[in-house]
């Protein structure tokens, strides 16, 4: 417990300094924990990193994630990446003589859209007028309902979620975690209510419920089927990098995708 607490402060402080400079830093940051948390996966699936489709899928996900490119690069159209990495991982399977099968390539594709996606959609939030208070109020959103989700059920927990995939989640916990979530929500709308009306706010706070919940279902459901029980072991006493970002890479992707951040 005090190796966990540890790191989760250390983490959480340097992941909070970064989002609070913005700009090259955050970005970074973003990109690095992008390509960490793609090597978790391609391991996940027991694939070799130095193959040449597994590097195709490596750089894909680096160029999705990052909205803005170094070195004056111009960015291409996220469609457009995604088609090209999608023609490049198809390829290999004919290259390779079938060494890289369809199924192998299918894989790093769902890989390089679920993870390069979902972090870019986290750098887009950054880039937004007044980007911190709408990254603020997703993060929190999110953690306000992890905490709650945990502490409720643990409290009050009988009916099981999920019990097949997550066995510790329970329902009362996860309406505990998305009132929690409505309540942050409504919070920012009281600090700034320019910005955010209530409405907004509460239909934030949902969605970072509904979404975060689901996206922690399934890392559960992957880690399961692959009969593991973290992602990766970079962060002592959390796991790895997907094991932590499993809720971000979805919540951030479906509040853009719901136009509830301003364009």
């Amino acid at each position: 417990m005090g190796q966990r607490l540890v790191t989760g402060i250390v983490a959480g402080a340097a992941f909070i300094a970064l989002l609070l400079l913005g700009d090259g830093y955050y970005e970074a940051l973003l990109a690095l924990l992008a390509l960490l948390g793609y090597g978790e996966y391609v391991r996940l699936n027991n694939l070799p990193k130095m193959r040449g489709d597994v590097l195709i899928g490596f750089a894909a996900v680096l160029v999705l994630s990052l909205p803005n490119l170094p070195f004056g690069w111009t960015e291409p159209p996220i469609l457009t990446a995604a088609w090209l990495a999608m023609f490049l991982l198809l390829a290999a399977t004919v290259t390779s003589k079938n060494r890289t099968t369809l199924d192998q390539a299918a894989l790093l594709y769902l890989g390089v859209i679920y993870i390069g996606l979902g972090f870019r959609y986290m750098a887009e939030t950054r880039d937004l007028p007044h980007g911190l208070f709408w990254c603020l109020l997703t993060f929190f959103c999110i953690w306000a309902s992890d905490a709650g989700a945990y502490f409720i059920g643990r409290a009050f927990g009988k009916r099981k979620l999920w019990p097949a995939i997550s066995p510790n989640k329970t329902i009362e916990g996860a309406v505990g975690g998305l009132v929690i979530a409505v309540v942050v929500g409504i919070i920012f709308s009281l600090i700034e209510p320019e910005w955010l009306g209530i409405g907004r706010a509460i239909t934030i706070g949902l969605a970072a419920a509904v979404a975060g919940t689901m996206g922690d279902l399934i890392q559960s459901a992957y880690k399961r089927l692959r009969g593991v029980k973290d992602s990766g072991q970079l962060l002592p006493g959390h796991g790895g990098v997907l094991d932590r970002t499993d809720s971000w890479l979805i919540v951030f992707p479906i509040v853009h995708l719901l136009h509830l951040l301003p364009v």
